[in-house]
């Protein structure tokens, strides 16, 4: 038994030591990886200061611009605003120029057509005292639509014939067309017999490519053919008709604006 416990050989046994030991161990080889990783860096030209630094520069630099693109976003919401604002008020001017236009050309109508009661024209006393053009859904098709009446007062009956031209373009160039060319039934004049006035509504054709500036209209009273009157109708797109009086004063000249209606 005394031999037994001779050979007995006590051992201490720490497992946490031992642990922590490893722990230590694995953290230093770790750091020393670690140090050699930034020290190949550095001898490579890399700075961590300088990342950091890079880092922090384009941080300030993305604040910036988010900040300068929220004050454009602002400018433009403003400056959206200040152009439906202008559109407004141009759409509100226009409508009011239209009215005063229209209610000048009413007022220019009247004036025309009292003038032509009181004060004859010509030896012919009949004229052309509204007009209206009116396009067709055909291309180059329009309706002429106007009225003739005695200047003054009306002392009988009155006969005669009117003849219109179209005076245009036709690929840059100046062109005249005759009544019995644009149109579609060829009549090549009106006649007209009344005692105070007589309506027309006439088809025209134009021909392709022509652009028409001016409508003429020339007046005969019963087979005289050495007097007559003339007026002259100004073609444009928009509005009512307006008659202005002739720039020369001669007698028996005269000219009304015409304006077709337009879809």
């Amino acid at each position: 038994m005394a031999q037994w416990f001779d050979r007995l050989v006590i051992r201490s046994y720490a497992p946490k030591r031992l642990a922590m030991l490893f722990a230590v161990t694995a953290l230093l080889g770790l750091f020393i990886l670690y140090g050699a990783f930034e020290l190949g860096r550095y001898d490579a030209g890399f700075r961590v200061v300088d990342s950091v630094r890079g880092a922090l520069s384009t941080a300030k630099r993305i604040r910036d611009l988010e900040a300068e693109n929220e004050r454009q976003r602002t400018q433009l919401e403003a400056a959206e605003v200040a152009r439906r604002v202008d559109r407004e008020g141009y759409a509100q001017v226009e409508k009011s120029l239209g009215d005063m236009q229209s209610q000048i050309a009413r007022l220019n109508q009247d004036l025309s057509f009292y003038r032509g009661l009181v004060q004859p024209d010509s030896t012919v006393r009949v004229k052309v005292q509204q007009m209206q053009i009116v396009p067709e859904t055909a291309r180059g098709a329009y309706r002429l639509k106007f009225v003739l009446m005695q200047s003054g007062k009306p002392a009988g009956e009155v006969s005669g014939s009117a003849s219109i031209t179209l005076d245009g373009l036709q690929q840059g160039k100046p062109m005249s067309l005759s009544f019995a060319q644009v149109s579609p039934k060829g009549r090549v004049s009106l006649a007209y017999s009344f005692l105070y006035f007589q309506d027309y509504d006439e088809q025209l054709q134009l021909p392709a490519g022509f652009e028409p500036t001016r409508v003429g209209v020339e007046i005969h009273r019963g087979r005289d053919a050495s007097h007559s009157f003339r007026q002259a109708f100004v073609w444009k797109a928009q509005g009512m008709s307006v008659e202005t009086e002739a720039p020369d004063g001669a007698e028996g000249k005269g000219a009304l604006d015409v304006q077709a209606e337009t879809d």
